[in-house]
């Protein structure tokens, strides 16, 4: 197989070419999110409609299943993300809401030496990342383990990447924050031809005031349509300031 990090940025390169070619202009779904503390035993059910605008991740979303309606970016994150793109995140969690701030900025393409038929191996190097083959690994069935290194600071990387041998496209992506123990787990599926995320977990421990305890957060994200012209739901929100995200 190829060296791993090689592999890596080969994976990154063609996840943001299916990202950036591929993009839909609008988004609709349901999301069921099921919010617990177990040291607490209480819990909590967030389920929405959720109508969103792709370019600049603006939303319009409705609890079900008839309770009120908000406006902002979809939640918990626009099913349409790439994690290998840079972005800035942000959240406040407990058990009455979960507030996440996702700014989606350009993907990122891995510059790789071009083939020479003189050299037998050519191995990018990723600085801020140790990049090993879980021992599933197979060459249809890429399977990653990733390690920040002293270089990488205090930035959320992945600790752990798996491929679709359909696709060749991230199934699974796991997200760390060095500085925590926040983790941050996502499931990506094929959708009529979008690659978008499926399924999502979330873990933290809060530390309100004297207290210390782990909330965690399951999302399924389901009933997925991909309109091309726009939703009469969205008729409320000002025009589009479009990000550096993907437009059709």
């Amino acid at each position: 197989m190829l060296p791993p990090d090689l592999a890596l940025a080969l994976l990154i390169n063609r996840t943001t070419q299916a990202y950036t070619s591929h993009a839909p202009a609008y988004i609709v779904y349901r999301e069921r999110t099921h919010a617990f503390a177990p040291a607490l035993g209480r819990s909590q059910e967030i389920d929405r409609r959720v109508v969103a605008r792709n370019i600049d991740d603006q939303a319009v979303m409705n609890d079900l299943p008839s309770g009120g309606r908000s406006i902002g970016q979809a939640f918990p994150i626009i099913p349409y993300f790439d994690p290998f793109s840079g972005y800035q995140f942000s959240y406040y969690a407990n058990l009455k809401r979960i507030d996440i701030t996702l700014n989606r900025e350009a993907p990122w393409q891995v510059a790789t030496p071009a083939p020479n038929p003189g050299v037998d191996v050519l191995i990018p190097y990723f600085s801020e990342f140790d990049v090993s083959y879980a021992p599933d690994s197979q060459p249809d069935h890429l399977h990653f383990l990733i390690g920040p290194t002293p270089k990488n600071g205090a930035h959320i990387y992945w600790s752990e990447i798996v491929e679709d041998p359909q696709s060749g496209l991230p199934s699974h992506v796991v997200l760390r924050d060095p500085s925590s123990d926040m983790t941050i787990s996502l499931d990506y599926a094929i959708v009529d031809g979008y690659w978008v995320v499926t399924h999502g977990t979330f873990t933290q421990t809060e530390h309100p005031l004297w207290m210390s305890f782990v909330i965690n957060a399951d999302v399924t994200y389901d009933q997925f349509q991909f309109p091309t012209l726009p939703p009469p739901e969205l008729a409320a929100l000002p025009p589009p300031t479009p990000s550096p995200t993907p437009s059709p």
